[in-house]
């Protein structure tokens, strides 16, 4: 069907079109005015998601922007929220309402439910798209009920929201609280194992005996190097002792020296008696006595300095042998030590770490206590609703405007079934595609008059090329006009 066939049927069907056009109309326009009148009430609530949290120092919106906002928008539209304006306007209280669930429902449900789902029916709510603001409406057939209804909502979504936000704090508290008792008792258990350890093993938190038995340590560990470095030299001495003719203690030794002395003057002078007086001379045997008595006292002083030199072995041996097992006492001690010294650093990490995590519990648990009991919230009334003076609902130049363009509509589509039901021949061409033969002419009917001057006949243009010249132009003056 081309756009020639639409116009043709639609000029044949005109009457038909025409009259479901204006049916529907008045339909329409007859309904809206029958319709009950319904007044839409509106309240603004402005979410803050810039604002900083004033006891946790956060920003309280977290994500995108959008859909911050829309999730709010759905708690708005939420049947907690719902169910909390029922409660808070006593509605479930009402005879008439309970009657209406009696009937709708024959009492199966909840009655409290089933009021909420019919209060959210009504309930419209529109996030702005370039602000933070919200929109709830609410649409009644009184306007000071849809303006109470409307506020109504906005609050129960600013309690809703504040108890969202205190219910978990608190939990929160309720458990941090117990947690709290627990790391007490824990920090007090390890508080007083270390101070029980401290006790058996003298240890205070500031002693500094340690360090004193380290130094000590040091002090024997430099003592035992020293009489070591003496004892090795006395052995040497005492090496050298069983030649004291060598030994440099008894060659250095004054009264040996002097003795010697004595003694080499006693022998040159008892030599020079003897070549001048003789051996049998009284003078050259007291001189030979002088001299044995000397070697004697050389030999005795030398013994007694060999003796000594032994002594001093034996003495730094002694004392090496007595600093090497203070030594090993005064280590044992220092890592006994030092082994109590870490345990009981184990013990103070032990408290230290109890303290830490008592401190982070009750630190949150002063948060989460406050948390709930605080009354603020990123969100607040921004504008509230007020009874409407004129109804929203139905808009009569709305529907008008809608009831003509259904009507249109239906008419065409009206008009086409008909139509198809009654098919008929509306132009040469539909005589010319059903026939499937060329079409000389047609006159019209006897009983129509045309729409516009008088009927003329039609000619295709196949049978005007095939006439004389002459003909053509009489049939163009009489009113016959070519057409493909």
């Amino acid at each position: 069907m081309n756009f020639t066939q639409f116009l043709a049927i639609l000029r044949a069907r005109w009457m038909t079109a025409v009259a479901v056009f204006l049916a529907v109309v008045a339909a329409v326009v007859g309904g809206s005015m029958l319709l009950p009148p319904k007044y839409k009430a509106t309240a603004a609530v402005l979410v803050d998601m810039r604002s900083n949290d004033p006891i946790a120092g956060q920003v309280s919106a977290n994500g995108l922007p959008m859909s911050y906002i829309s999730t709010q928008a759905d708690i708005i539209m939420s049947p907690r929220v719902a169910q909390r304006v029922v409660r808070e306007l006593k509605l479930s209280e009402s005879p008439q309402l309970r009657q209406q669930w009696m009937d709708a429902t024959d009492g199966s449900g909840s009655f409290e439910v089933w009021l909420a789902e019919a209060l959210q029916t009504e309930l419209d709510v529109k996030p702005s798209r370039e602000s933070s603001v919200i929109n709830v409406s609410f649409t009644s057939p009184d306007p000071k009920f849809s303006a109470a209804l409307a506020n109504a909502f906005v609050q129960s979504y600013l309690d809703t929201t504040l108890d969202l936000r205190v219910d978990p704090a608190k939990q929160y508290s309720s458990f941090f609280d117990s947690r709290q008792k627990e790391l007490r008792e824990a920090l007090e258990k390890a508080q007083a194992k270390l101070s029980k350890y401290q006790q058996q093993h003298g240890i205070i938190a500031t002693d500094e005996r340690y360090d004193v038995e380290t130094a000590r340590l040091n002090e024997l560990s430099s003592q035992l190097v020293a009489v070591q470095a003496i004892t090795a030299e006395s052995s040497s001495r005492a090496a050298q002792a069983k030649n004291s003719a060598t030994l440099g203690d008894v060659i250095n030794n004054p009264v040996v020296q002097g003795l010697r002395s004595d003694l080499s003057r006693a022998e040159a002078k008892f030599k020079e008696m003897s070549v001048r007086m003789g051996d049998a001379h009284p003078a050259v045997v007291e001189a030979k006595a002088n001299i044995s008595e000397l070697r004697a006292r050389i030999a005795e002083e030398s013994r007694r300095v060999t003796g000594s030199v032994s002594t001093d072995n034996t003495i730094h041996q002694s004392r090496e042998g007595q600093l090497r097992s203070e030594l090993a006492a005064q280590r044992a001690r220092v890592q006994q030590m030092k082994a109590q010294r870490d345990e009981a650093m184990v013990l103070q990490r032990d408290v230290e770490s109890a303290q830490r995590a008592y401190d982070a519990v009750a630190a949150r648990l002063t948060q989460s206590s406050l948390e709930s009991q605080t009354k603020l919230t990123n969100t607040a009334l921004l504008a509230a609703a007020s009874p409407p003076t004129r109804p929203s609902s139905p808009n009569l130049a709305l529907n008008s405007l809608l009831g003509v363009f259904v009507g249109l509509m239906f008419a065409v589509a009206f008009a086409l079934l008909r139509e198809l039901r009654d098919r008929r021949l509306r132009s040469v061409h539909d005589a010319v595609q059903v026939l499937g033969l060329p079409v000389l002419g047609h006159l019209p009917g006897p009983l129509k008059k045309p729409l516009l001057g008088r009927q003329r006949l039609v000619l295709p243009q196949q049978v005007m090329a095939r006439l004389p010249r002459a003909r053509q132009a009489a049939v163009a003056n009489t009113g016959g006009g070519a057409q493909s």
